[in-house]
């Protein structure tokens, strides 16, 4: 393979990159080189002109060589892509059906995508999608309680952040063995948040559902929302397909409860002076703990939890706030742990382990754009 592992994650507003060499044996954990162009999209920034400084940048950082392949994530492959796959036209027409599903996320990847795809029509491009990883979901935890009918045209629950969950899999076994290939849940809570209850490192159940607007409350988005309130909103308050879009994926949650911010860390620093500030994360906080319950009564007890992504890797009052309450689980922080940011922040000899450990979504695309490259 000649030539480094491109890894594009695009976004509505901003595009990070990454860069990973590709060895005999696969590329490193760690990327060569990292990096984020913001400002992306309107008429200052078009999306095409941004890809292009991306590619002149990494060019740069190589020395002129181009990248042997790119990996796209991809945030939904809907019911037909339960693994990565090559890009061409048809699987982008594809991908663009599932635009209604995702829409702060799929629009941009594919967008992208449909860019270098007509500048660079040789290069091997790779979509690695965030649902595929719940693909080992039972059934029982991807129907929604509506028709049949329903069901078969493909209205279910999918899950997300699958990325990072893999990367999990792997590194928490690596680093807790049996505890991890046991009942294990991990939380990814960043801008947008998940639980996934894992067994024998496969997904069993999870937070998110049909969209990524389902499960826990989030920085802009609602999180899990009685089907009532839509229909009052509509119904009393005559709001549209569109207002409603804007609403729950862009302004309820953290941002739209305390009218303040939709980053923990500010509210935190308001809450003492702010009772919506204060409000807004006692909900946070609740809308995890419950979950974390739901899902160990799915799993039938829990041996490990693991926190990840910015907020649970960076936030260790929020992780104490979580853990607080599921002492009745066997969950013991070690207070010093938990404020160290260390890889495990139980006490010794607790029931339950709890974890830190950083994701690493990039690093997962650039192994299966590495596989796919190699398949014949």
């Amino acid at each position: 393979m000649n030539g480094p592992i491109l890894v594009l994650n695009c976004g509505s507003s901003s595009i990070k990159f990454a860069l990973f060499d590709a060895h005999a044996d696969g590329p490193p954990r760690e990327a060569r080189w990292t990096g984020k162009l913001d400002g992306v999209g309107g008429e200052k920034r078009p999306y095409a002109a941004a890809l292009q400084e991306v590619r002149a940048t990494v060019e740069r950082q190589t020395g002129g060589v181009p990248p042997a392949a790119i990996a796209h994530r991809v945030v939904h492959g809907g019911t037909r892509y339960a693994a990565p796959v090559r890009l061409d036209a048809a699987v982008l027409a594809d991908l663009k059906g599932y635009i209604p599903l995702a829409p702060l996320h799929q629009p941009y990847a594919l967008q992208a995508i449909e860019v270098l795809l007509a500048e660079l029509p040789r290069m091997p491009q790779v979509a690695c999608f965030d649902t595929a990883f719940h693909r080992t979901l039972p059934r029982v935890e991807n129907m929604l309680p509506l028709t049949y009918e329903h069901w078969e045209r493909g209205v279910r629950r999918y899950g997300f952040h699958g990325l990072s969950y893999e990367y999990m899999a792997i590194a928490l076994a690596e680093r807790h063995g049996d505890a991890a290939r046991g009942r294990m849940i991990v939380a990814h809570i960043g801008s947008g948040a998940s639980l996934c209850a894992m067994q024998g490192l496969q997904s069993v159940a999870t937070t998110m559902g049909f969209s990524a607007l389902d499960g826990l409350m989030m920085g802009t988005r609602c999180g899990s929302l009685d089907a009532g309130v839509l229909l009052y909103l509509m119904q009393s308050e005559k709001m549209g397909a569109g207002d409603l879009a804007e609403l729950l994926y862009r302004q309820s949650g953290l941002l739209g409860v305390s009218g303040i911010s939709s980053s923990p860390q500010v509210l935190l620093e308001a809450e003492s002076r702010n009772p919506r500030a204060r409000a807004a994360l006692e909900l946070y906080v609740r809308r995890i703990v419950r979950e974390i319950g739901a899902l160990t009564a799915v799993l039938g007890g829990l041996d490990l939890l693991a926190f990840t992504a910015g907020v649970g890797e960076h936030s260790a009052v929020l992780r104490g706030r979580v853990c607080a309450p599921l002492g009745w689980l066997g969950i013991e922080l070690d207070d010093q742990a938990n404020a160290n940011h260390a890889q495990t922040i139980s006490r010794a000899g607790g029931r339950v382990r709890v974890a830190v450990e950083p994701t690493n979504e990039e690093w997962i695309a650039a192994s299966h754009a590495w596989r796919a490259l190699r398949r014949p």
